[in-house]
């Protein structure tokens, strides 16, 4: 068998294992703003914490994820907490507005962890989305 002939200039020399545990070096630094949101999505699987500034454009957002936690570990309490921690000290707000949705284990540990931040909040605002006996909703989950 032959080998194939690469075209020129089609390959990047990447180094191997360059990637693997560099999530947190490859993103930019956020930019420090001293007002905003902060939208914490909860749901039976992951906690996602996404902080913007007033206009709704985002400065930075955190998930159990990528603050190092896997499978169900995602959606304890404590990743919550440790993920709205991780958020805030990035930013470094003074004044927010908070914003929750979803219904997971992890929604009063984050919301916790954001008032003991000495991030002062002009507002908690609860934005689950309810049906107006709209779809059927799936089966309810058996634990």
């Amino acid at each position: 068998m032959t080998k194939a002939i690469p075209k020129i200039g089609s390959r990047k020399k990447v180094r191997i294992g360059l990637r693997r545990n560099a999530r947190f070096s490859l993103r930019k630094s956020a930019r420090r703003i001293t007002k905003g949101v902060i939208h914490v999505q909860v749901s039976f699987n992951n906690t996602i914490i996404t902080v913007t500034d007033p206009q709704g454009r985002v400065v930075f957002w955190s998930s159990a994820g990528t603050c190092g936690f896997k499978s169900s570990r995602k959606a304890s309490p404590y990743a919550g907490q440790r993920t709205a921690v991780d958020a805030i000290r990035t930013v470094g707000l003074q004044r927010a507005e908070v914003m929750v949705k979803g219904a997971g284990s992890g929604r009063d540990a984050a919301l916790r962890a954001i008032a003991k931040s000495g991030v002062r909040l002009s507002c908690i605002r609860d934005v689950t989305p309810m049906p107006h006996n709209g779809c059927r909703p799936p089966k309810k989950r058996r634990l």
